[in-house]
């Protein structure tokens, strides 16, 4: 299965640096996130859905940005929200 989410995402840069965590997570005072993502329309960075308050699934939900990517050094996957596909 094919799928124009991946095949159409850009690539922005992050709106953080990696050190600096998952902003909302930080924001809150929270610390307790596992990896981050990267949205591949806006460069929003948030923590991924092993992390207890899912903030990338979030914004998926709120913005409608279908395609996510990896922020996490050395991986450069990617994974559509709308067709549920890793590229």
């Amino acid at each position: 299965m094919s799928c124009q989410h991946l095949a159409e995402a850009g690539e922005p840069e992050p709106q953080s640096a990696y050190e600096d965590g998952c902003p909302q997570c930080v924001a809150a005072g929270f610390t307790g996130w596992v990896h981050l993502r990267t949205c591949l329309n806006c460069g929003v960075v948030a923590c991924c859905d092993s992390s207890p308050r899912r903030h990338m699934s979030a914004h998926h939900a709120e913005s409608g940005h279908p395609v996510m990517r990896s922020y996490e050094p050395g991986e450069k996957w990617r994974w559509c929200f709308e067709d549920e596909l890793l590229g």
